[in-house]
């Protein structure tokens, strides 16, 4: 029934976006709805004061039934006249203030005259300031929060005092009063209460007898009231909070969607896809291989030139679906900027790579775009490749601190490991041995770890480079870094 009266699609419109004018109004309309409830309880016991006189101070019942009245209309005529100020911050943050203040009142009233300690007292104190805290200015609902407090702790020392608050419980042995009015006595009246029922049972057994004696009991009145008046707000307040939940997760959802998906194209973000390769980078192991791929459309800037914006979105859609049915979940594919993409493949040798490149080189030519006015728009892409190993990319943390190194040591501290990495890559010493002619010394005991993002800036960018071989070559090919490293055509 709750879930066809306030889905949490409706509740994140009402929080998101209604105006505050009508979140008061509703506040209000929620208030009379436990105002309500409240004078219902008044009624039903007016009415059966013979049977109940007993349990209750029947003299303050018409002042208590008479102020839940007033305070029901107050909320009544704020409800209507919230709608009637719109567009009015200034005039509606003063009646929200209004709202507030009478309900606080009317709260500590029902809190004083009920029993502190009863369930009514906690779930009015929480339950109204956080659905109020929703509603209108959550400053005004802390604030009329901490005057409840003060209120309950003053209610629970004053009669210690020796003043006698007003009270409408009345405890009664059967129907033998015991005449009480203030909070004093609340804990012993509490404990003669159970002593009451206890006393009633025989044999710790329950009778016909005995039911019918336990329910002309107060205690069994006042605990039944106590459910009847509380009950109803902390379930609607735990089933809103819990619609609550349902939202942020939504809205957590949707923010993780925009943040790592590219709108357009429907792949990985940038920076979802170098987050996710900087990760897979980091726990790469020995005789571990690490491919990157970068695919670039050709002529993309001709086909916006020429047929329009539309037409160059529709194929980047087209190509992002094709990559998105090409490679699986462990893989990275994401939209680097334009017409451009990275794909991550871990684990995935160098001749792997390259006959997945070509593979989608190949699928790209032979998939043509189909325009409105029934032509079909070839479209081809190239694509540099570039696969690192991890002695690979110990060589490139390497290359990072002897570029950011500036203190001189001993040669004699350079690891195995490290140099066994560099006789790898012929280029790299030769960069060394320039500094070291610089410096006279070779820095060593290397204590700077490159950054994750440098790293991976650093493998995209050698890809990149085979990239722009491809293209020079005429385009619509596969370029291996790997291999163009070997032969001196680009450099590591």
């Amino acid at each position: 029934m709750l879930n066809a009266i306030l889905p949490h699609k409706k509740l994140s419109q009402i929080i998101f976006e209604w105006q505050a004018e009508d979140r008061a109004a509703l506040l209000a309309l929620f208030m009379m709805l436990e105002i309500t409830w409240h004078w219902l309880w008044c009624l039903f016991v007016w009415s059966q004061q013979a049977q109940y006189g007993t349990y209750v101070q029947m003299a303050l019942l018409p002042p208590v039934w008479i102020g839940v009245s007033l305070i029901w209309l107050l909320c009544l005529w704020l409800m209507v006249y919230f709608v009637k100020i719109r567009n009015n911050l200034p005039l509606l943050y003063r009646w929200q203030l209004a709202l507030i203040a009478g309900y606080s009142i009317y709260i500590a009233a029902v809190i004083l005259v009920m029993g502190h300690s009863s369930l009514v007292t906690g779930v009015s104190l929480v339950g109204g300031a956080m659905l109020g805290m929703m509603l209108v200015r959550r400053r005004y609902m802390w604030w009329a929060f901490l005057w409840q407090v003060a209120v309950i702790v003053t209610v629970t020392f004053i009669p210690y005092l020796g003043v006698k608050l007003p009270d409408l419980r009345q405890l009664t042995l059967t129907s033998i009063p015991l005449d009480t009015y203030n909070y004093l006595t609340y804990s012993e009246m509490t404990t003669i209460e159970n002593a009451i029922a206890a006393s009633i049972f025989k044999d710790g057994k329950l009778s016909w007898e005995s039911i019918e004696q336990l329910r002309q009991s107060s205690s069994f009145f006042w605990r039944s009231s106590h459910l009847y008046l509380a009950l109803p707000k902390a379930i609607f307040m735990v089933y809103v909070f819990r619609k609550l939940l349902v939202i942020l997760d939504d809205s957590k959802n949707e923010i993780l969607e925009h943040a790592n998906k590219d709108e357009l194209t429907k792949l990985n973000s940038r920076r979802f896809g170098l987050a996710m390769m900087q990760k897979s980078l980091m726990a790469l192991k020995e005789k571990q291989n690490y491919s990157v791929i970068i695919l670039d459309l050709d002529y993309f800037k001709n086909i916006n030139d020429t047929y329009g914006h539309d037409t160059g979105d529709l194929v980047l859609r087209e190509v992002g679906a094709l990559l998105n049915q090409t490679f699986e979940l462990d893989e990275t594919v994401s939209r680097q900027g334009g017409e451009e993409f990275l794909i991550g493949l871990p684990h995935v040798s160098q001749t792997a790579a390259r006959a997945i490149a070509e593979d989608l080189r190949l699928r790209i030519a032979e998939h043509s775009i189909c325009l409105g006015d029934g032509r079909k728009l070839p479209i081809s892409a190239s694509l540099g490749l570039y696969t690192v190993n991890h002695d690979d990319l110990l060589a490139l943390k390497q290359s990072y601190q002897f570029e950011t190194q500036t203190l001189p040591l001993q040669t004699t501290d350079v690891s195995s490991q490290t140099m066994t990495a560099l006789n790898k890559k012929p280029c790299l010493i030769h960069r060394l041995s320039k500094a070291l002619t610089q410096q006279r010394q070779l820095p060593s005991l290397i204590k700077t770890e490159p950054p994750a993002d440098v790293i991976c800036q650093r493998i995209i960018s050698i890809a990149d480079s085979a990239l722009y071989h491809a293209k020079e070559s005429g385009r619509n090919r596969v370029a291996s870094a790997n291999e163009l490293i070997e032969i001196g055509k680009i450099k590591f």
